[in-house]
């Protein structure tokens, strides 16, 4: 039932977007930072991936990944609610650029397990809006020009 559940999230999401891929009109409900961290903390995110304030928790896990994929921080472009969506639901649908891909694929596909059997779309929700908060956009560098004299 949870698999048919995120498959029609995942599907709306397909619906709304159509060919405009910035897909503006898509949203969930508002989500919960704090019951975010802890689907963050219950399904072993830091095994696979690293975050800012979350290293201590990662030492306590076994099996974690020699080279983590990075999440939040400073980017050059929010990742939008959509993406973050996506990311979880269909891993392989973008793979994390600047990694060696043989560290977190196999024959192209994401090594991330499938968690659309086992999350609900609640803890889905709240995941994205804690994954959320913890990006920054970076300041856009700006090119200073010298006036001529």
């Amino acid at each position: 039932m949870k698999s048919f559940v995120l498959t029609a999230v995942f599907a709306a999401i397909a619906g709304l977007s159509g060919c405009d891929r910035s897909s503006q009109s898509f949203s969930l409900p508002q989500g919960n930072v704090d019951q975010g961290e802890q689907v963050f903390v219950k399904y072993q995110c830091l095994r696979c991936h690293t975050m800012a304030g979350y290293e201590a928790e990662a030492e306590k896990l076994s099996g974690v990944m020699e080279t983590p994929v990075v999440l939040g921080g400073q980017v050059s472009r929010i990742r939008t609610y959509p993406e973050l969506v996506t990311s979880v639901i269909n891993p392989s649908h973008r793979l994390a650029e600047g990694y060696d891909g043989a560290d977190f694929q196999v024959d192209g596909q994401s090594v991330m397990p499938n968690f659309n059997d086992v999350m609900t779309v609640t803890e889905l929700v709240n995941l994205v809006y804690f994954l959320e908060e913890h990006y920054e956009i970076e300041p856009y560098p700006r090119t200073e020009y010298v006036s001529p004299r």
